[in-house]
């Protein structure tokens, strides 16, 4: 497996473009099933995790091409409703296929989607909506099974103890587009990402009203068309890399990027007193000279801020003088990187589905071990604004929703390099 070795100290300096945004593109790709016809989709960001969507659609029957980088082509003419565990297994974000699946063949079979580190993530809401489409739904064997030859549209209400379901969501509006008569989806996701989705569906000639909002109105259509697409930017990415610019003290432009998906956490950094300067296509973070303030934030769904800047904005506070709580909402046991940046000097008690965070700190090299996604991204920011060098274990979890992250950081001045777990150093872990 590889590793990063990080070298702490460097201001980060320069600009990049953001890319693709992997949570709008998983539930694109599997829209992709909803139509015979050719769909071209662009701005794909080269992730494991597309991999894997794109090895399913193939064992599925869709024909996928790459014909270069960040463009895909996807025809799916003739395809089967079942997909298998060994599949599956590898991101829990190919449930999405299930509302297309339902959609086109009335049908589908499909593996319950394992555990994930961060805590639970059930379907019980994807189900209970199909239910209210009057589908058949059951479970066996780890499958669930779909049968939706007498699918209608019907009134279906999302809301869940923490929040909507943004996956739900998609499988809904995907499920629903091909069906008879009226749906109304309340509670319904308003994540940017949902809105890219609707966007590309009415491309394709699907009928979404109030798209953006927590109502949606689906009224079906008998046939969907192929069309062309282009992804909108990933803005956890640009949350990421402001952050990164923040904890160097750093000067860093973004390109690519609307500070309109950013809302919430932009307004929390303004409260921070970071200096940011918008536009319609970039964010320009400006050098402070260590002086932000603490902040409390709550993480909720959009547009409140969100969960996958949480681990983030814990590395930020912890190198921030003051008291800082951090509390989450969406995933309360997403602190699994907390005892990593404890052992690189933070200081973070956690009281129930809070972090109390007291800085600031002073980051300090050490080996640390990446439990998830966004907490790779957490532990390697540290590791940038420590002191030293830091080693970042099981980083296989960063290349599933950053692309080429090391190399975007290095070109602003950080010093990153990506080894195999043999070059670790053989005294690293002795005390």
């Amino acid at each position: 497996m590889d590793v990063f070795r990080v070298y702490g100290g460097q201001p980060l300096e320069g600009e990049i473009t953001i890319s693709g945004s992997k949570n709008a593109a998983l539930p694109i790709f599997a829209a992709c099933l909803l139509t015979n016809e050719r769909i071209t989709l662009t701005n794909i960001p080269g992730l494991s995790d597309i991999r894997y969507m794109v090895e399913i659609l193939e064992y599925l029957g869709a024909k996928v091409e790459n014909p270069k980088i960040g463009k895909w082509v996807v025809q799916a003419e003739k395809i089967s409703h079942v997909a298998p565990y060994e599949l599956v297994r590898k991101m829990r974000a190919s449930v999405c296929l299930l509302g297309p699946l339902v959609g086109r063949l009335k049908k589908a079979e499909i593996s319950i989607p394992g555990g994930c580190v961060i805590g639970p993530r059930p379907i019980d809401l994807h189900l209970k909506g199909l239910r209210k489409l009057n589908c058949k739904v059951s479970i066996s064997e780890g499958y669930v099974h779909v049968d939706a030859s007498q699918i209608a549209g019907s009134d279906v209400f999302l809301g869940g103890r923490n929040g909507s379901t943004v996956t739900g969501t998609a499988n809904l509006i995907m499920a629903s587009v091909l069906a008879s008569g009226k749906t109304r989806i309340e509670s319904a996701a308003c994540e940017p990402e949902i809105i890219d989705l609707c966007q590309m569906l009415t491309k394709m000639g699907a009928k979404i009203e109030n798209i953006g909002g927590p109502e949606l109105i689906i009224t079906g259509v008998k046939k969907l068309s192929g069309c062309e697409h282009k992804v909108i930017p990933d803005r956890i990415e640009a949350g990421t890399f402001i952050i990164a610019a923040a904890m160097t003290q750093g000067n860093v432009r973004l390109n690519g990027i609307s500070y309109t998906y950013l809302g919430a956490f932009l307004d929390k950094l303004h409260e921070a007193e970071l200096q940011i300067e918008v536009t319609e296509d970039s964010i320009t973070i400006f050098p402070h000279k260590g002086n932000l303030k603490p902040v409390d934030i709550i993480t909720l769904p959009y547009p409140g801020f969100p969960t996958d800047l949480q681990a983030q904005m814990s590395s930020l506070m912890s190198i921030t003088k003051g008291i800082s709580i951090i509390t989450e909402k969406i995933y309360p046991n997403r602190f699994m990187h907390v005892p990593e940046l404890q052992r690189m000097g933070a200081n973070i008690a956690i009281e129930g589905p809070s972090a109390i965070i007291k800085g600031p700190c002073k980051f300090s090299g050490a080996p640390v071990m990446a439990s998830d996604l966004r907490a790779s991204a957490a532990l390697i920011l540290a590791g940038l604004a420590g002191q030293n060098e830091t080693w970042v274990q099981r980083i296989y979890h960063l290349d599933r929703g950053y692309e080429s992250f090391e190399q975007k950081l290095n070109t602003l001045g950080a010093k990153i390099e990506r080894l195999s777990d043999k070059d670790l150093p053989a005294n690293l872990f002795e005390i």
